[in-house]
């Protein structure tokens, strides 16, 4: 499927590739956006189209957020327009270490300064920015998105909200306890631990039980710390002696290491829930337990777009596909606040320019590169990597070629700070997930 926008660049509904070809091949549209790709007619007529009648259509933004990955979706009743799956940086936190190493390093070869760090305040709901900026991403999304479709709704899971409880404000004790997500919640948890392998083989894509450490006829607990994921086999043959006694000492030190994933999650996912209100768009909260059923009723593979498909009570009980791409976003920044390279003790040993285009590019722009002549002599598609000599690099999929002169490029997409590529999802041979 294909974005589409009106003269005005007001959303419209998306259509196929098929029309969008034909609309570009008539002159009656142009290229606005290549990722997401999007075109805009060139004509503003003054009835409104079938096109145009977005309001009578309602467009649902699923999102499955995750600490590494966040999956995107896109659905119009049971049509599945749109995934993708957005990348989020992970090393944030190693580079401002490194950053405070230099200075301190750099300060105590200098003078004495009296420290400042005691009348500096935070903002009220500050977060770290390694987290503040998985926030960020998704909002920054949930806008882009905004402008191309006209949205609806938003599904999003969000792991600690109880939609048993929303839908049956009286239920309670044993009932509430034993729903039709009891079992889920802790087998999902153990699940994610361990990797989806048995602790003590190693064995993955094979069914496996929640197993206890230390056997409750030993002394062992239903405690989270104590509980285990293993195959049958591996489960039978340990019988109830403990992990230690079975051969694996390091085990019970393993099960009570803490989920850094979910510790990342918990501390963000109502920053992430106020940012969805914010939009003034319907907000639909669902579990990973609900995802998850849904998913293995649909018969969906475990990827995280395929999971934003299935996020909440909205979830259809089929789904047809409209597009088989789907687009791969990185979170790559936009650029280093650092202007100086530093020498091993941390001082400047060369400074870098401050200004940001060079000949009207900026690095991170894609780019088209038409070479005529020599051996770099061909057409390219890429990212640019700008110097102040105007002999620009061009990152490709899987290499870079050095050294093509900015007269032969021409900008495509302004670079936003994403890195980008488009795949083909994985076809299910379910009934639920027709082309």
């Amino acid at each position: 499927m294909v974005f589409v926008l009106n003269k005005n660049k007001k959303p419209l509904s998306p259509c196929s590739n098929a029309v969008a070809r034909k609309l570009l091949k008539q002159g009656k549209a142009v290229i606005h956006k290549r990722y997401p790709f999007t075109i805009r007619l060139k004509e503003l007529k003054t009835e409104p189209t079938k096109n145009e009648e977005y309001h009578k259509q309602e467009y649902r933004l699923k999102i499955d957020y995750g600490s590494r990955y966040t999956g995107l979706a896109i659905l119009n009743k049971n049509n599945v327009l749109w995934l993708a799956q957005l990348h989020h940086k992970t090393d944030i936190k190693s580079k401002l270490d490194a950053r405070r190493g230099h200075r301190r390093f750099r300060r105590n070869k200098l003078r004495y300064r009296k420290p400042r760090f005691l009348n500096r305040k935070r903002k009220e709901g500050w977060i770290p920015p390694s987290l503040q900026s998985r926030v960020d991403n998704i909002q920054s999304w949930v806008n882009k998105l905004q402008k191309l479709i006209p949205l609806t709704d938003i599904s999003y899971e969000n792991c600690k909200f109880d939609t048993q409880l929303l839908n049956n404000p009286d239920i309670n004790s044993v009932e509430y306890q034993q729903g039709t997500l009891y079992g889920y919640e802790v087998r999902e948890y153990l699940l994610e631990k361990f990797n989806r392998k048995c602790i003590y083989c190693g064995k993955d894509n094979v069914p496996l039980e929640i197993e206890h450490i230390i056997p409750k006829s030993r002394g062992g607990t239903n405690r989270i710390d104590n509980l285990g994921i293993a195959c049958h086999e591996c489960n039978q043959r340990k019988d109830n002696m403990t992990a230690e006694e079975f051969g694996y000492p390091n085990i019970q030190k393993q099960v009570k290491q803490s989920l850094k994933d979910s510790s990342i999650i918990n501390s963000t996912r109502w920053k992430v829930y106020d940012v969805l209100c914010n939009t003034g768009l319907n907000v639909e909260c669902g579990t990973g337990a609900r995802t998850k059923m849904n998913r293995i009723n649909l018969g969906l593979s475990k990827d995280h777009h395929y999971d934003a498909c299935c996020i909440g009570q909205s979830t259809p009980k089929e789904l047809y596909f409209k597009t088989n791409e789907v687009l791969y976003i990185k979170n790559i920044g936009r650029g280093l606040y650092q202007r100086t390279n530093l020498d091993k003790y941390g001082f400047p040993r060369g400074y870098l320019p401050r200004q940001k285009y060079f000949f009207g590019f900026m690095s991170g722009d894609i780019i088209k590169a038409v070479v005529p002549k020599g051996k770099k002599k061909g057409v390219y598609f890429g990212s640019a990597a700008c110097r102040s000599t105007g002999s620009f690099n061009i990152n490709l999929l899987k290499r870079r070629i050095q050294g093509i002169n900015y007269k032969y490029m021409k900008i495509i997409q302004k670079s936003d700070g994403y890195k980008y590529n488009l795949g083909r999802r994985e076809i299910q041979s379910q009934n639920s997930s027709h082309s």
